[in-house]
């Protein structure tokens, strides 16, 4: 199996953690590039059949960037904080690698997005995400007007603080914090959910992918920042349009047994555990 070793160099012991298990990879894969900067242009080398991705979620989003529109199925080791993405905890990791060899494993495809910047007399700014396409107030914070449109329908206007429009992968991340529900990961879906919005009666919906998003800013001396996946990608106002749609490209994560989606949300999200009383054994 061909492979490329990725991850996040800026975390603590990712880099170590990574040369500890170079020797033993490097016997049991080809290893076509080993890259914790984000530096390599994936797209240059060969077709991997594997990407072993070594930190937290966040490494794994930077990774699923860099590979861009050839995407390659991700093993990801946890070693960050929660790790919804990067399941594998580096003492599961050997047991990991030997099921991964043995073809004990199944490959999930996951939605992936392109939000569109457009600018009058500008040429769009297109970005690829994963996760979730935040809209928020810039300095000076102020309360946003805001303007949704589904397949050239206006779905609402409204008040707050901005928006997040999110994969089913992203709905456990600012979405979730936001109130948003959880989505099934393959779903086709994406959850639209306000950030405080100025009225009780607006609450998440979860639509199709199949159809277009359009966000604009209704006030014209309001600015706003447009985050993909916890990246900064543009200043906006009401000139512009925000635009997300489905992506060509499907985000494609590497399952190995004892790992799955419901025993993530269990471990990590303590999802459906009920609460411990005071003198209960």
């Amino acid at each position: 199996m061909k492979v490329f070793v990725l991850g996040n160099a800026a975390r603590e012991g990712v880099a170590v953690e990574v040369e500890r298990w170079l020797p033993m990879l490097r016997k049991k894969f080809d290893v076509l590039a080993v890259d914790l900067r984000q530096e390599a242009e994936l797209s240059t080398l060969p077709n991997a059949d594997l990407a072993l991705v070594f930190g937290g979620d966040g490494a794994i989003l930077r990774a699923a960037r860099q590979m861009g529109y050839r995407q390659v199925p991700v093993l990801g080791i946890n070693l960050g904080r929660l790790g919804f993405l990067a399941d594998i905890h580096p003492t599961d990791f050997n047991a990991a690698i030997e099921q991964v060899l043995q073809g004990n494993y199944k490959v999930a495809q996951h939605l992936m997005f392109e939000c569109v910047i457009e600018t009058p007399g500008h040429d769009p700014q297109t970005v690829l995400g994963l996760n979730e396409v935040v809209v928020h107030a810039s300095p000076p914070l102020r309360m946003l007007e805001l303007e949704l449109e589904v397949n050239g329908e206006v779905m609402s206007r409204f008040n707050g603080d901005g928006l997040i429009v999110s994969s089913p992968i992203g709905s456990t991340a600012h979405n979730l914090s936001a109130g948003g529900p959880i989505l099934g990961q393959e779903l086709a879906a994406f959850v639209i959910t306000p950030i405080c919005p100025h009225t009780l009666t607006y609450r998440p919906i979860v639509e199709s992918a199949e159809k277009t998003y359009t966000i604009r800013l209704a006030r014209e001396a309001s600015l706003a920042e447009v985050v993909v996946d916890g990246q900064s990608a543009a200043q906006v106002s009401s000139r512009n349009r925000m635009v997300i749609r489905k992506a060509s490209a499907c985000f494609q994560l590497v399952k190995v047994p004892g790992h799955s989606y419901y025993q993530t949300l269990r471990e990590k999200l303590r999802w459906g555990t009920p609460p411990s009383y005071r003198g209960e054994p």
